[in-house]
């Protein structure tokens, strides 16, 4: 099973690459906000717990993240591997995430980092912006606060893995056959 987490800032191509790299490699795509609002739909022990806290406006706690993490995987015993997005976001959460995929006997095989320039993920989100119809595509100030909160709040996730050695970054700008190329030659690199 190998394993993959995708990171990149808002605009960095990371819905379009995870798409064609879970195709590519049979990955299942495991996002923690479709893994809560699935569990809190099927009104499964973990998605009612997770909806009390929500509806107090409080945070999910990461056990409880780590818990739906944890069935997904048991409940895809036939996936090649999964590739994680939005999830782990916390060194707290980078080691429950590690300790789970321990006692399933796998582990992250690779952190991918899509690096963009801020000049060109504002020109792509503001762009975006003209037919996504979100709001927060379409305010330049709005779309450096979220890029700035997204440098601060994953540099600590990149350190944690840096320390294991599996941080490969990406040049994220180019055309999009040539970023899934790069992905894609990392990825061998540590599947060979």
């Amino acid at each position: 099973m190998f394993n993959i987490i995708l990171f990149g800032p808002p605009g960095s191509g990371k819905g379009t690459q995870s798409e064609r790299l879970i195709a590519t490699y049979g990955l299942k795509h495991l996002s923690t906000g479709d893994l809560l609002r699935s569990e809190i739909a099927n009104r499964t022990a973990l998605g009612l717990e997770a909806k009390n806290i929500m509806d107090r406006g409080q945070l999910v706690p990461d056990e409880v993240v780590v818990g739906m993490i944890s069935t997904a995987l048991d409940n895809n015993p036939q996936a090649k591997g999964f590739l994680f997005d939005g999830f782990p976001r916390t060194v707290a959460q980078s080691e429950a995430l590690d300790k789970l995929l321990r006692l399933k006997n796998t582990e992250i095989g690779v952190v991918l980092a899509l690096e963009v320039s801020e000049e060109e993920l504002v020109h792509r989100l503001l762009n975006r912006g003209l037919t996504s119809g979100r709001s927060d595509d379409s305010h330049e100030p709005v779309i450096r606060a979220r890029i700035t909160e997204y440098r601060s709040k994953t540099t600590v996730v990149a350190e944690y893995y840096s320390q294991f050695n599996k941080v490969v970054k990406v040049r994220g700008e180019g055309t999009v056959d040539e970023i899934f190329t790069s992905l894609c030659n990392e990825i061998n690199k540590r599947l060979s």
